[in-house]
């Protein structure tokens, strides 16, 4: 059987990583990034291709009628038009799973940051000004460990128990909310979202991005949630309000926050994320929670064998 030609849109995701096992299964093409407007040209022909973020919608899907095999190299599929792909024989298939433990471990680092104030306490050192202040202890507001802590999370998925996990292992009592609506037997005792807000220390978010979860954390809920307690947001961009998070910040209504995640990615550079009056309370990353070496590896493994296994 002749090679399938394969596109993969935006390359750039797998952080460098050697693309050879998926070069090897057909006449391949990769691209760095790739515009909407060089999406048709570009799969022209294409039997398969990859994309992490670049969408497929349904005019491009019928811009490109040789193609029979969409692979996200992602675990979210919300930039795919699934209901063109179902129309049009179009397979969609997506790589789960694969960032379980980097996801969750960024989510227990960014607890422990925050609580213990790591990134106000380098900085002190690197400054001088531990040097300078002829003291061998310095403090600097409230320091908390995560045992004994009230860890309430938000969607109680694949990542969500890895987390639970975690949180339990250093001595956190877990309870969680469901967004899905499905009840069902957990380890766990689960609370209404309003309940587990005003109960938690810590509250992460491990959710999809979808009608029920869109906007979910806005102001009311943020003045739920006690002074001294960590919002954490690793699922998607649009679950929490970022207008409201950062007013909550500077009101001193939560202690602080972490996102990986972004309504804009990346945010403009006027956000009011990116303008806190204390923005040690906020630690962010790149939306790169997922991207170890390890997780990556994973990652092609899981698209190799989604194409090899469309074409067995």
């Amino acid at each position: 059987m002749e090679k399938p030609k394969i596109v993969f849109l935006d390359e750039y995701t797998l952080s460098g990583a050697n693309t050879g096992r998926l070069r090897a299964l057909g006449d391949y093409t990769g691209y760095e990034q790739t515009a909407p407007a060089e999406v048709a040209d570009r799969c022209r022909g294409a039997e398969v291709v990859i994309t992490n973020k670049v969408v497929i919608d349904r005019a491009r899907m019928e811009a490109l009628p040789h193609l029979r095999l969409i692979c996200v190299a992602a675990t979210g599929m919300n930039n795919i038009d699934l209901e063109a792909a179902r129309e049009r024989g179009i397979e969609v298939r997506n790589a789960a799973g694969y960032s379980t433990h980097s996801v969750a471990e960024t989510t227990l680092g960014a607890a422990i940051a925050l609580r213990r104030q790591t990134v106000w306490y380098d900085r002190f050192v690197k400054s001088g000004a531990y040097s300078a202040s002829g003291r061998q202890f310095h403090f600097h507001g409230a320091n908390h460990q995560l045992h004994g802590s009230h860890w309430g999370i938000v969607g109680l998925g694949t990542i969500g128990h890895e987390v639970a996990r975690l949180a339990a292992a250093f001595g956190c009592e877990v309870r969680y909310t469901s967004t899905s609506g499905v009840a069902r037997a957990e380890q766990y005792p689960a609370l209404p979202l309003a309940g587990l807000l005003a109960w938690a220390d810590i509250i992460s978010v491990h959710c999809p991005l979808n009608d029920r979860t869109r906007g979910l954390i806005g102001a009311a809920e943020l003045r739920q949630m006690k002074p001294t307690a960590l919002l954490i947001n690793v699922a998607r961009g649009g679950i929490v309000d970022e207008a409201a998070l950062a007013a909550a910040l500077d009101g001193g209504q939560i202690a602080g926050a972490a996102l990986d995640v972004f309504c804009a990615e990346p945010p403009a550079a006027d956000s009011p994320l990116l303008h806190l009056a204390e923005p040690d309370r906020l630690l962010l990353s790149p939306h790169n929670a997922w991207s170890p070496l390890e997780a990556v590896d994973v990652l092609i493994g899981c698209i190799e064998r989604n194409i090899r296994e469309f074409y067995a």
